[in-house]
Formats: structure tokens, C-alpha cells, sequence
């Protein structure tokens, strides 16, 4: 996966799936470029990691590390005109998440990470210059990168199915890489 901006903003369905894989830590370290997320995602994102069903909140946990080693930096809107981005696009998107996500890309030039069909669709029209990833380019570059085994893999994906709630939608580029390594 090669990052054409210096920055990535995780969207919160990729932050969710990232700690459900139990190494938010491992694949953000793979990341060559700066990940960034948003003050309206952070806050939201803290209360459905909490919500997750583990003993020590982990996910939560891993999330506050990799903030404190700054391997994520949280961002808020630093205009009017983000802030103006950001209504404009939750009257579109109808998620604050998203759309905070989606006008702090835009502004600033960033890549976005998320799974939301209706958020790939729309930033394809709104920023079609700015690179889109996805959980899965995310994972699949960080398990190159790391060399796992295929039983370590498929252990990966199955928490993030199981424990994140996720599978690839039937269009998704690397649907066929996911079901063969599932099987």
C-alpha cells in the first residue's frame, strides 16, 4: 500500500475493526504516514470502545496508548471553514464521524481510511485527488509488512469479523483475498 499524502485519517468503523484485531498498535506502526483522527471521532469512538465486550476494555486502551506514543494525533477543526465543511457534510452523509473525518481530509489534503460505502461514494465526488483506503488495505499491507503466516492472518480477520462486527461489502477489491484466507 503505497500513501500518496503524508497524512491518513482513520474513520471510526477502521479504529473499531483495528482494535477488534487486538494490534491497533502493530498495524499503525505499519502505517508510513502520519494517522490522524478526529476530536469528533475520538470522543464518540472512546464510548463504543468502552462498550466492547472485554474484560480491561482493551480496545479502549490501545487506542489511549497509541495516542499517548503518538502514533495517532487527534485534530479538531482549526476554521470556519472546516467547521462549515464538516455541517455541509453531515446533511449529506448523516454522520458526524464521517463527515468531521471527510472535511478534515479534504482541507488539509489527507488520505481517509474507512469502511462507510456511502462516505467512499461521496468523497470520490467531493475529493476525488485525495486516496481512499480500507480496513482491509490497511490490514493486508500490515500483514505483508510483517510477514504473518496465514493461520496468524485468518486469526486476525476472524476477530475483526467476530469482535468488530465486519466483513467486506460483495464489491470490495480484496473480497476474494479475504474469503480464501477465511476458508
Amino acid at each position: 500500500m503505497q500513501l500518496r499524502q503524508s497524512h491518513l485519517v482513520l474513520d471510526a468503523c477502521c479504529i473499531l475493526n483495528f482494535c477488534a484485531s487486538r494490534h491497533l498498535i502493530l498495524i499503525l506502526k505499519a502505517i508510513s504516514a502520519q494517522v490522524v483522527v478526529t476530536a469528533v471521532v475520538k470522543e464518540k469512538e472512546l464510548l463504543t470502545l468502552q462498550r466492547l465486550e472485554t474484560e480491561e476494555n482493551e480496545g479502549a486502551t490501545q487506542f489511549e496508548t497509541a495516542i499517548s506514543q503518538g502514533l495517532i494525533l487527534v485534530v479538531d477543526f482549526e476554521s470556519e471553514v472546516e467547521e462549515e465543511t464538516f455541517v455541509n457534510y453531515a446533511f449529506e452523509l448523516g454522520d458526524d464521524g464521517e463527515s468531521a473525518t471527510c472535511a478534515i481530509a479534504f482541507h488539509r489534503d489527507c488520505a481517509i481510511a474507512t469502511d462507510d460505502k456511502k462516505a467512499v461514494s461521496f468523497f470520490k465526488k467531493e475529493a476525488p485527488h485525495l486516496q481512499i483506503l480500507s480496513t482491509l488495505e490497511i490490514i493486508k499491507s500490515w500483514s505483508d509488512q510483517s510477514n504473518l503466516s496465514s493461520d496468524q492472518l485468518r486469526s486476525v480477520l476472524t476477530d475483526v469479523r467476530r469482535r468488530g462486527r465486519y466483513a467486506p461489502h460483495k464489491n470490495h477489491p480484496l473480497l476474494d483475498w479475504w474469503e480464501n484466507l477465511m476458508q
